[in-house]
């Protein structure tokens, strides 16, 4: 194994035994990219094809038994931030002005390219969420590894990985030692209080980043992470990606064919 984390978990669905499951890491993470390249390239307005690419993805979905709970709730999360930068899409020029107030208008033309982008959003968030959700991270780390991925850039994300539950930790002692001391009381100061403890949270995590990063040259660590051998691409995964070619091909057909631009 590439990582061993305990107490953060994003993999929580990476247990099950479906036709998903089964598919190598690197065919996982191959369909999700196709699909998320495919959705995102497409141009605005062609909801006919964000459809096909939606039933598609609607099946995987289904078939990957994963916890709608969480997935909902992982795509809600994020796009809540997401939101924050679509937003400036609304006031978009172009087509007929529905509501204007001083310098602001709302057209049809920005309801269109609001409607299209975070149409887009979705899609890619659901995408993405279901690799991670069904995916182990260290077998992730595998795939994208196979994926000639440059290991400077795997190794940094595996460390990112391990250690944010333990930051998270960190800042949780820090807080509940505030709160014992009556520093979080008062409205007023919280807001420097919290200052305070991601300051003292970024020292402590550099000293520790530091200590930590002796240790494994200590131990024999080359700026590369240990991978196991992985098999080769079976008719399944082949299969796999030639299914997802096929659906990101029928929406082309469908952008370009008959329900196409005229």
């Amino acid at each position: 194994m590439l990582l061993h984390v305990g107490g953060f978990h994003l993999d929580v669905d990476s247990d099950r035994t479906t036709p998903w499951h089964r598919l190598l890491p690197q065919t996982r993470v191959l369909c999700a990219l196709v699909f998320v390249f495919a959705t995102a390239l497409t141009p605005i307005g062609h909801w006919a094809t964000w459809q096909v690419y939606g039933i598609g993805l609607a099946l995987l979905i289904s078939l990957s038994r994963v916890t709608l709970t969480v997935l909902l709730k992982r795509v809600a999360l994020e796009a809540g931030f997401v939101g924050v930068v679509l937003a400036g899409t609304l006031f978009h020029q172009g087509g007929t002005v529905l509501w204007q107030w001083g310098g602001l208008q709302v057209t049809t033309g920005g309801l269109t390219v609001l409607g299209s982008v975070s149409l887009r959003a979705l899609l890619c968030l659901l995408m993405l969420n279901l690799l991670t959700l069904t995916t182990s991270v260290p077998d992730l780390l595998q795939g994208l590894t196979r994926l000639r991925l440059p290991p400077l850039l795997v190794a940094i994300l595996a460390s990112m990985y391990r250690y944010i539950g333990v930051l998270v930790g960190e800042f949780t002692t820090m807080r509940r030692a505030a709160t014992s001391r009556n520093l979080m009381a008062r409205p007023q100061g919280q807001r420097r209080v919290i200052g305070n403890m991601m300051g003292a949270l970024f020292v402590r995590s550099y000293d520790r980043g530091d200590r930590i990063y002796q240790a494994m040259l200590a131990r024999g660590y080359s700026g590369t992470l240990t991978t196991t051998t992985v098999p080769a691409m079976q008719s399944l995964d082949w299969v796999a990606l030639g299914l997802m070619l096929g659906l990101v091909g029928l929406g082309q057909w469908v952008w370009l064919g008959p329900l196409g631009p005229t």
